[in-house]
């Protein structure tokens, strides 16, 4: 089965960076546009970032441009979202996503999350 497994959360001091990871399984990894969102207590599920296709500029919410970047690694079916300068608002779930570049939505996945909290 699909399978997307987030990890690289954890506590994290304002100012500060950490590193997620997102591994792939149980699909064509170059079949599916990868990307991040995250979801704070009490608050919608947002969009984070979404990785390109060659040619193409990866995308941010306007909140962490310049802080994060999304970065792709075929060949281990990983995608990673760097994060520096961290904010106290970034604390959140982090959730990895998987949609097919073809059938888009009707073909999407999601990982479970992983815990980021930025303490002052």
């Amino acid at each position: 089965q699909v399978q997307l497994v987030e990890s690289g959360g954890g506590l994290v001091q304002a100012g500060g960076s950490l590193r997620l990871s997102c591994a792939g399984s149980g699909l064509t990894f170059s079949s599916y546009d990868m990307a991040w969102y995250r979801q704070a207590p009490g608050k919608e599920r947002e969009f984070v970032a979404a990785a390109s296709r060659s040619g193409d500029r990866p995308s941010y919410r306007d909140s962490v441009k310049g802080r994060f970047t999304i970065s792709e690694d075929s060949a281990k079916s990983t995608v990673y979202l760097q994060m520096n300068s961290l904010k106290l608002e970034d604390t959140a779930i982090y959730y990895c996503n998987a949609e097919h570049r073809v059938l888009g939505a009707r073909l999407k996945y999601w990982g479970q999350g992983t815990q980021v909290t930025v303490s002052s």
